[in-house]
């Protein structure tokens, strides 16, 4: 309460029809009187409404799997109680599901007082899956999905997660469907930023992060051979999830709390961390948890305050042809950081008049950028002082992935 108010009506207001509808509604032991307003609401609605009232489970997971087993539709929607729909949401969603018969469908989210995901809703599409897309980088439970698809493989959410939940619950969806579906012409979620501040995800020990990365890497191991397609989804979490450990608020921490997330990291880095989840990433990005991987605390704190200053790193062009950041210990022979680490491959925004090339090199590795770049390149050299995006000289990769979508705790 009171978002739950704003919730409910948008369900009420559904093109769909109330006859198309039922609502599972799940008090987790709350204390402001939800339950009292979802009782009045059940006896009023012309939407069927079931009500079912329990202690507090310390999570999201448990009650959305009492909400699953009392579902009765062709498809199911774990709608959160700050959250609301757009008016036309269900029946574009169901419409699209039934249209292409594929088993998860995506309508767009768009944020109230608070970020939400973009990439994913460049355009609608009837069918797709989660390596020819960005929807990878949407986990939240906030999907339609067809319910027959959870029954038939007992998907229920991992109540031991106490965040990060959803994120396994919807990559295991997204592999085990028969397609997935994108209604990214209509707001179908919006995404709300609660005043009170009161979001699961920003709260509770850092452990639970690496709880939550375990759990996904392992899924995804377990679905996908090693290769490329594996390494194209091994990326969400290690940016998402592993990755915000070690920035710049690291410095701040104790140093029995630095040394513990580095042991944390190191099993996840041992058997999941490969050359091709490396070269999908931003520089600052490899090279940290290139760093984390070798237990270099002391080169890791010279990146992250770095990065806490933000300052610029220069661009070098090598003999080698290719494009290199100069983030610290760059060429350090003491630190021993293999130059891979700095090279670009993928986009990265410095501002041009940082570009220093040798000498001997020069004509050549410009004429090579060109040929990749084009104009773009042209640009930095007349204009220096724009920033420019720099790409890879010989290596194409994807571009960098958004952020996220935060998973987030089920009120009601």
């Amino acid at each position: 309460m009171p978002y739950l108010v704003d919730c409910l009506k948008s369900v009420e207001a559904q093109t769909l029809g109330a006859d198309r509808m039922e609502i599972v509604a799940v008090d987790d032991g709350s204390t402001d009187g939800t339950g009292a307003y979802l009782d009045e609401f059940a006896a009023a609605s012309p939407i069927p409404t079931r009500v079912i009232h329990q202690e507090n489970s310390g999570g999201p997971s448990g009650p959305r799997n009492v909400g699953l087993a009392e579902a009765r539709g062709r498809y199911v929607f774990f709608l959160d109680a700050d959250d609301y729909f757009g008016p036309e949401a269900l029946e574009r969603m169901v419409a699209m599901g039934d249209r292409n018969g594929t088993d998860v469908v995506l309508g767009k989210v768009v944020g109230v007082n608070r970020g939400a995901p973009k990439s994913m809703w460049r355009r609608s599409l009837d069918r797709t899956d989660v390596f020819s897309s960005n929807i990878k980088f949407t986990l939240s439970a906030q999907k339609l999905f067809r319910r027959e698809l959870l029954v038939r493989h007992g998907m229920r959410f991992d109540e031991s997660l106490k965040t990060g939940e959803d994120a396994l619950f919807t990559m295991e969806a997204y592999l085990r469907a028969d397609g997935v579906s994108v209604v990214a012409d209509y707001v179908c979620y919006h995404l709300v930023g609660r005043t009170d501040g009161v979001h699961v995800t920003k709260s509770g020990s850092y452990t639970l992060r690496f709880d939550s990365a375990r759990a996904l890497m392992k899924l995804i191991e377990e679905h996908v051979p090693a290769g490329s397609r594996r390494d194209s989804l091994m990326i969400r979490p290690f940016l998402i999830t592993l990755l915000p450990q070690f920035g710049p608020g690291f410095l701040k921490q104790s140093a029995e709390v630095r040394r513990h997330k580095l042991e944390l990291a190191e099993p996840l880095l041992d058997a999941y961390w490969s050359e091709g989840v490396s070269r999908r990433m931003k520089v600052h990005e490899r090279l940290r948890l290139h760093l984390v991987a070798e237990g270099r605390e002391d080169l890791l704190c010279d990146v992250l305050e770095f990065l806490r200053d933000k300052r610029t790193p220069e661009v070098f062009g090598g003999r080698d042809g290719r494009t290199y950041l100069g983030y610290p210990h760059f060429r350090d022979g003491d630190a021993g950081v293999p130059d891979r680490y700095y090279a670009v491959t993928t986009k990265e925004m410095v501002p041009a008049d940082r570009i220093q090339w040798p000498t001997s090199s020069r004509a050549r590795i410009v004429r090579g950028l060109r040929r990749s770049a084009g104009a773009v390149l042209r640009r930095t050299v007349r204009r220096p002082a724009r920033p420019v995006s720099v790409p890879a000289v010989r290596a194409a990769a994807p571009p960098a992935p958004p952020v996220d979508e935060a998973p987030k705790q089920l009120a009601a």
